[in-house]
């Protein structure tokens, strides 16, 4: 790759962040023109610049190492796989956040939103669930809007399904091909069986505008989730797991998670 490709990828990243170049330039602490003479492949960035772009641009670290390759430099960040030594504090760290969690559901993910690890309480969640989709690398949007996923048991599904969607579709804009074609399949699964669709658009009557409201053989539990991402990452596979950590919303649904978790 040359570096008028690098100027060409700067721009689409800027583009995407809806900033001018007049922005850019002050938050990079460079000149206007220099960008510009950047993005037209008229001027070679240095190392340093291609990186002070990429901060400025909250590019993810994946994508600044393309950035860096195509400028001719070679990548920042490593990548690191979850067994390598390296990794082996990370490791237990998410372990320790996992069985702390208990008796509510918890999952990390990473980028695409494939299962890397969950804790003992997402048997709830997983429950009914057809084994084809969890064989191999499950993946939250499919176990989620799969009609013999969990769709089939979601008391909201079309609230849901809506919430999920708009979700991906915003990081498949960003860039990403891999959430592109994510969302293009998911997006075209039909409702489960026997499924009469509900109002996307109905208010909320709780703090949460989007539940996680399941059928359960102990009725019917109500969750929100909240995420969680490590702060300062220099490594690509770190920089793109997430934790999700579901929490009851009421008293009934607490009382089940703990009485399954006994």
């Amino acid at each position: 790759m040359n570096d008028t490709h690098a100027g060409a990828l700067l721009r689409q990243w800027r583009r995407r962040r809806k900033v001018s170049q007049l922005e850019l330039s002050l938050l990079a602490e460079t000149s206007a023109r220099h960008l510009s003479y950047v993005e037209t492949g008229r001027s070679r960035p240095s190392r340093a610049m291609v990186l002070r772009l990429a901060e400025a641009l909250e590019v993810p670290l994946r994508e600044r190492n393309t950035l860096l390759l195509a400028a001719g430099y070679a990548p920042a960040y490593r990548e690191s796989r979850p067994g390598e030594e390296g990794m082996a504090a990370i490791s237990a760290a998410l372990a320790t956040m996992l069985s702390a969690h208990e008796p509510y559901p918890a999952v990390v993910v990473d980028r695409l939103w494939n299962v890397v690890t969950g804790n003992t309480a997402m048997a709830v969640l997983m429950d009914g669930v057809d084994p084809a989709l969890t064989a191999a690398t499950p993946n939250v949007f499919r176990l989620t809007l799969h009609p013999r996923g969990l769709a089939g048991r979601l008391v909201n599904y079309g609230q849901v399904r809506a919430l999920f969607l708009r979700r991906l579709r915003r990081q498949a804009d960003a860039g990403d091909a891999a959430l592109r074609e994510l969302y293009e399949e998911v997006s075209r699964y039909p409702p489960p069986e026997g499924h009469h669709d509900d109002d996307a658009r109905q208010m909320p009557d709780g703090p949460i505008q989007v539940p996680l409201r399941v059928r359960t053989p102990l009725g019917e539990l109500s969750m929100f989730s909240t995420m969680a991402t490590f702060g300062s990452p220099a490594d690509v596979t770190l920089s793109e797991l997430a934790i999700e950590l579901f929490y009851p919303l009421d008293e009934v649904t607490d009382a089940a998670l703990r009485h399954l978790a006994s």
